[in-house]
């Protein structure tokens, strides 16, 4: 592996300009002018955007300004020591110490892990105490190695401190940042030092380039409250909902890390701080590389809830679309779209004969915008199956799996495989990527393999097998599935729903919760006028998620007595939480009280799932409850249910917290569940 540093890249006591970017261009120069970079002007334009993004002074005189650049050819370090200093936008002024990180492309993990070690140790003011009275270069070039090669045994990261005895407060952080080099460490170390110096015990996954090491799921479970420290979206962002959130641009956990983490502790006390919503509520979660404890069962669910993360803002958009277009357009516009859009305009809107064709109530101007809305949202649901397939590829192989997962998704759309085809296709694709990219290769070859070896063959792999192998016969059971449900009616349809809705009560957003859901959402694009049986699925999915906090709610207002002053608090916020379809509302009364409220919750969501099958009510949107009331088929019969469901497990619970009395091993079991729920929440 070649030198990250040397003497040639150190600038000891020079002027190399009054702002950062002049600072940038003279540190640019240097990268060039010793091999490492091919293109001056193009690594100085990349540094000074990234620098534009977040200002890379942090406090300490240090800055660290960074890049990846396609001009850099391999990964470098750059130090410059100011005379005088120069202002990179740290609270406590203006910078000395100037180390500038050049990163390839296609740089490798362990070229990054260094550059890493090397921003964490920036934090340490021994270090820093040691680079401004270094005499030469050649010191500098001895200090920075020092502090990269290889640590001892005992010197752990600060992703995984030991063990905190169990009477400590436990808090855990995510830290991210656009390139992931430099300030998710620093971030990382300067909370995990805070947090020591508050005695508390904070444990830290950092999701930098060099890789992430998932934070083990009890260790979260454990936590009173989460800390993101993030410029970019958290990766597994479900793992955990229901926690109380502290989120900030990254620099702030570098700059006020202990403010971090009094907040955090505030926000563990409060009722009504902001949690972590979870997949059902947010569309923002994405899953990371695995874990090395990770089990095949266990990467596999994370791997389908990633697609269908990412798949739910595409079938929100295009269903709402949809449901527009029907409004404004009647549901015959499906047969006139392409041809109004064709040969209309706004200035030249359909005749009045395609008006009497599709029966539309809002004239000329109704058609020729429910045609326009209708084919949005049908070009949006069209994206699917390849997003599905996509990202349960990406959960797998990160980047590299993306090309292969959506050109498999987008076969399996063709061969009208469905949305099992994108699973299957996303499956395939990531797995291959992921064994392409363990090959060992020679050096020169790696920066080719994220972006063009992989991506080929995996999408030969995966897509071929879906062309020559799976695709038929998924599609014939695609289309089985498709009659089975639009054929299903009466106590068929009835007793689906039952099970829809005591599988959305269960667990409030944990596994059971999200595996109905997520088939409600990934069957949601095969619905049509001709096939409504998706639409009712989802409808009866939405409906009884909503009733368990709405039913808490209603409770906090029958009995204040029976609940606590954070119950009853929780319970006002509980209404809007299970107006818009947010199950987790119900989270904090079943953590409390479990072997009551959760089977009084199941009770009403069960009847109101039944009632919704059993009626034909439908949603075309995947989420947003009472909010998106335009999106809903018989909307009256909708809102019963819910009033029927949410009054139902008002009553069970009030009268199981009224005569269902503990005894001593109850109370015992309770404590021992609440963990359990609090566990799978997250």
């Amino acid at each position: 592996m070649t030198r990250l540093i040397t003497e040639e890249l150190v600038l000891l006591d020079m002027h190399l300009g009054s702002t950062s970017t002049e600072v940038i261009a003279q540190l640019s120069r240097t990268v060039a002018a010793t091999g490492r970079a091919t293109d001056t002007a193009a690594l100085q334009r990349d540094a000074v955007a990234r620098e534009q993004k977040t200002a890379t002074g942090v406090p300490g005189g240090i800055a660290i300004p960074h890049c990846r650049s396609a001009a850099v050819t391999e990964p470098t370090l750059a130090m410059a020591r100011l005379a005088p200093a120069v202002d990179f936008g740290a609270k406590d002024g203006p910078a000395d110490l100037i180390f500038f990180i050049a990163a390839p492309e296609g740089a490798d993990k362990e070229h990054l892990k260094l550059l890493s070690k090397l921003a964490r140790s920036l934090v340490k003011k021994d270090f820093t105490a040691a680079l401004r009275a270094a005499g030469s270069p050649a010191e500098i070039v001895a200090l920075v190695e020092t502090a990269v090669s290889p640590a001892p045994a005992a010197d752990v990261a600060a992703a995984a401190p030991a063990p905190a005895p169990s009477a400590r407060r436990r808090l855990v952080a995510v830290t991210a940042c656009p390139t992931g080099i430099a300030h998710t460490y620093m971030a990382a170390d300067s909370l995990v030092a805070a947090a020591a110096e508050a005695g508390i015990d904070l444990q830290v996954e950092t999701q930098g380039s060099s890789g992430a090491t998932p934070l083990d799921p009890a260790v979260i479970a454990a936590a009173e409250a989460v800390i993101f420290a993030v410029d970019v979206d958290v990766r597994g962002k479900e793992r955990f909902a229901g926690k109380p959130v502290i989120q900030s641009p990254v620099k702030r956990g570098i700059d006020e890390p202990a403010v971090m983490v009094a907040e955090a502790l505030a926000a563990a006390t409060n009722p009504n701080a902001r949690r972590v919503a979870s997949g059902t509520g947010s569309a923002d979660t994405s899953g990371g590389s695995p874990a090395g404890r990770e089990s095949a069962g266990a990467a596999l669910k994370r791997a389908l809830l990633t697609g269908v993360s990412y798949m739910i803002p595409f079938v929100a958009g295009g269903g709402l679309l949809i449901a527009l277009g029907f409004l404004l357009g009647g549901y015959q516009v499906t047969t006139v779209a392409d041809k109004v859009l064709a040969a209309n305009t706004l200035f030249n809107l359909p005749g009045a004969d395609v008006v009497a064709q599709i029966g539309a109530q809002f004239g000329p101007m109704g058609v020729y915008l429910g045609a326009v809305a209708f084919k949005i949202g049908a070009l949006s649901m069209g994206f699917l199956v390849p997003v599905l397939a996509g990202y349960i590829a990406y959960a797998f192989a990160d980047r590299p799996g993306l090309a292969p997962g959506f050109t498999a998704g987008a076969v399996a759309g063709f061969m009208g495989a469905g949305f099992l085809g994108g699973i299957a296709g996303g499956l395939i694709a990531g797995l291959a990527a992921r064994w392409i990219g363990s090959w060992k290769t020679p050096r020169w070859l790696r920066g080719l393999m994220p972006v063009v070896i992989i991506p080929l063959l995996g999408s030969i792999i995966a897509s071929g097998l879906m062309f020559l192998v799976l695709g038929g016969p998924i599609a014939a059971l695609t289309a089985g599935l498709n009659g089975w449900l639009s054929g299903m009616s009466g106590v068929a349809a009835a007793l689906l729903g039952l099970i829809l809705g005591l599988m959305m009560a269960f667990d409030l957003g944990g596994p059971v919760n999200k595996v109905a859901y997520s088939f409600a959402v990934a069957g949601l694009g095969a619905g049509a006028v001709a096939n409504q049986a998706p639409w009712q699925i989802m409808a009866a999915v939405m409906a009884a998620g909503m009733v368990p906090p709405l039913a808490m709610a209603l409770a906090t207002v029958l009995d204040r007595r029976l609940f606590s002053t954070a119950e009853r608090e929780n319970g006002k916020a509980a209404w809007l939480l299970g107006a818009a379809f947010i199950s987790e509302g119900a989270i904090p009364f079943a953590a409390a009280d479990p072997l009551r409220v959760i089977p009084a919750s199941m009770l009403g969501a069960g009847v109101t799932g039944t009632m919704i099958m059993a009626t034909g009510v439908t949603s075309q949107a995947p989420h947003g409850g009472i909010f998106v009331f335009f999106a809903i088929g018989n909307l009256p019969m909708f809102a019963l249910s819910i009033v029927v469901g949410t009054v139902i497990s008002a009553l069970a619970v009030v009268a199981l917290k009224r005569y269902a009395r503990k005894t001593p091993s109850a109370a015992a079991a309770t404590v021992e569940h609440s963990a359990a729920t609090e566990q799978v929440a997250a």
